[in-house]
This record gives C-alpha cells, structure tokens and sequence, in this order.
C-alpha cells in the first residue's frame, strides 16, 4: 500500500522540542495544499512549555495536560500513552513527529506505533552508548529509533550511530539541527525590532540582571543547569564550583536561569542564594527564548549540562564547558567548540579559569567552526516529504 504523507501530528511536551520543532511546523504550514499540520503538546512541562508555544507563535489543536506536582517517569509516560491514545483515534494522522530524547517523544512513538502510525524522528541518531548518562535521554532516543520510518540526522555522526543499528540507509537523511533555524529566526527578529532590544534589557533587569553592567569590560558567563544524573552530589559541586569562580573572578558577572526542578532549585537556591544580593552572582527565573538568545549574544562563555546549548552557543562563537562527563553531541568536542569538564568542582573552576586567564585557548575554542547546520534543516525535511508525496502520486 503506498502512503501519502498528508495528515501530520507533532507532539512534543518540553520547551526544547517545541523551539526544535517551531521552524519545522512553520515550514510545513507554508505548503497547506499539500500538508495538514495539527500540534499536540502534552505538557511535560507546563509554564516553561507554554512560553516557548507564546513566543514561536504555535497554538496546540490538542493539550493532554499530563504534568502533576512531584510526577515521577512512570507517571509521565503512562499518562501520554492513555491521553495520546485517544488523540490519535480522533484525529488519525498519516504520521506522528516526535523530536530528540523526552520521554514525551518515547511515549509518543509507542503510542503511534501501537496504531501503526508511521513515525519521524528528528533530531535522530545522538547517542553516548551508555545508558545511564544522560539519564533516561540515552534509552528514550534508542527505542524511539528503532520505532520510527523516517530519521533526520544532524550530523554525519548521527547517521552513522543509525546505520551501525541496522536502521536502512534510505529511511536517514542528514538535515542539520533544527534549532540552528530557530535561533537564526530570533536573532533576525531581534535585529529588525519585531521584538524590541530595549524590552529585552527592561524584560532581564525585571529578572534580576542589568545588562548595562557589561559596558564597564566585564565578561558574562551564562550558566544553565538540569540533567537528572546530576542531581544530588553532582549539583551541590556545580553550585560549589560557581560561589568559587564568583570570589576568585569579580570581574565576572555569573548569571544562572534556574530550572524550575525542585532538585535543581534547591540546591542553587540554598548554596548560592545568600552570594547574589551583593555579588556577581545572578539567579534568574527562566528566561523567554528571546531573553535567553540575547543573554547568549552577550556572552563570554557558557558553563552547561544542557544538549541544544552545546548547538546554539557556537553560532555565536562562544566556547562551551560541558558539566557532563559524556556528550551525544562529540562534534562539537571535536570540532573544539566544546570541553567536558563534568561536575567535580577543581575540573569547572579550572575550566573556567582557564579561558578566562588563556586568550589563545579562549580563541581556539571561540573560532571553531559549528558543525551543527545552516539554518536550513526545516525546508530539508519538507522537501524530503514533498518529494515521497510526489513519488508516491506518480
């Protein structure tokens, strides 16, 4: 039977799918006589969730609302099967496009493929080879792999990860990263005053940090937080390792957009909440995508556990210093755009220190070339998909 690939859902529950996926559903909608586009989110997350939805200007057709206080993964990924079941049943997509590592996107995909729904992964093939790091990010994009039709690449290391699984070669097409789209997006509407650079710098002092401070040739080092294998011990030493680089780098202002976890607040909150009244050091509540993209732009260097940072700060030549001890992104490591320094404190202070005290290395690592796209992934998968609707009319 040949399929048409005319009704599409995606479904993604996390801030970082919806800004992935917001270039790709924009590029879908720009061919309406060929695709119908319909936007299931399952609220995962919820208030960080729902700015990223305000800002990328996506209005969900459907919201399963699954998150509840204190939700463990089971909870998570039960809720998504039972409430996207019914979804699926009612809307009956001839696809389901799920994105990267959630356990939004796992749950998803078994649900689509109990109902024999064709998947596309994006973001495919990113993998550490072991298990437990990051945690449960590595199992969540090896199972959705092994259910999808369609995987698109990032890089040339990703399909190779998906063609050593016996995943076939003409079901993987390389398209670059998608958020590389959205970035280049924000950036032109920041550029063109579509969204004011003076609301920005009014919208972070509300925040808690002045941008102006920058003027007087201090350095701004932009610091996220949240990997679940690094809860406990792991974010008490990140903590440590900032009130140090903080007393031993005044000249550097460390601004931190706390993730609203409990085990990442707390720790961040009850470790450093006493330094930033009088010090460099700046804790903010999470930060519009907008907000974010500027205070990256700004930037001297970033220290994060994050995956798409470790895309999106080398567009602006900012090296990165990787608070994990394994990456699925090891382009970037091996283009030297980034250092994995894991979360030992000496390891983060010395890293840190080192680009700041080192302007060869700092230069090294800032003017290396990111290998993570174009711009342009979007209209690659459209075409893709145009191009098998096309073949399979003929």
């Amino acid at each position: 039977m040949i399929t048409k690939f005319r009704k599409l859902l995606f479904v993604f529950g996390t801030r970082p799918e919806a800004l992935k996926m917001a270039p790709l559903i924009r590029e879908f909608r720009e061919h309406p006589a060929l695709f119908e586009v319909k936007v299931c989110v399952s609220g995962q997350q919820r208030e960080m969730l729902d700015q990223a939805l305000s800002i990328c200007q996506i209005s969900p057709d459907y919201d399963l609302n699954i998150m509840q206080p204190g939700q463990d993964l089971c909870t998570v990924t039960s809720r998504i099967l039972s409430k996207l079941d019914k979804v699926l049943e009612i809307d009956d997509p001839d696809m389901v496009i799920v994105q990267g590592d959630t356990t939004t996107s796992l749950a998803a995909s078994i649900s689509a493929f109990y109902r024999k729904i064709p998947i596309t992964h994006i973001e495919a093939g990113l993998r550490t080879f072991n298990k437990f790091s990051p945690w449960p990010e590595e199992m969540n994009r090896c199972l959705t792999s092994q259910l999808a039709t369609w995987h698109f690449a990032p890089t040339v290391v990703s399909k190779n990860n998906l063609l050593a699984e016996n995943i076939q070669p003409e079901q993987i097409m390389i398209s670059g990263n998608t958020i590389i789209d959205e970035l280049k997006w924000m950036v032109k509407r920041i550029e063109s005053g579509d969204i004011p650079e003076k609301e920005i710098e009014t919208s972070l002092l509300g925040k808690g940090y002045d941008i102006h401070r920058l003027k007087d040739n201090r350095k701004l080092i932009l610091i996220t937080g949240h990997r679940r294998e690094s809860f406990g011990k792991g974010f008490q030493n990140i903590c440590h390792a900032i009130r140090n680089i903080s007393l031993v780098h005044p000249e550097v202002d460390l601004v931190f957009p706390v993730h609203l976890n409990p085990n990442v607040r707390e720790p961040v909150h009850e470790i450093l909440g006493e330094f930033q009244s009088d010090n460099n050091i700046f804790l903010l509540e999470p930060l519009d995508y907008p907000l974010f993209v500027y205070l990256l732009s700004k930037s001297y260097l970033v220290l994060t556990d994050s995956g798409g940072i470790q895309e999106e700060a080398p567009a602006f030549g900012l090296p990165v210093l990787l608070m994990r001890d394994t990456t699925e992104r090891p382009e970037g490591v091996e283009a030297g755009t980034v250092r994995l320094v894991g979360t030992k404190r000496e390891e983060i202070e010395f890293g840190v220190s080192s680009l700041l005290n080192d302007p060869v290395l700092y230069k090294r690592m800032s003017q290396a070339s990111n290998p993570y796209g174009d711009g342009n992934a979007a209209k690659r998968i459209v075409d893709f998909f145009i191009s098998q609707n096309r073949d399979n009319d003929s």
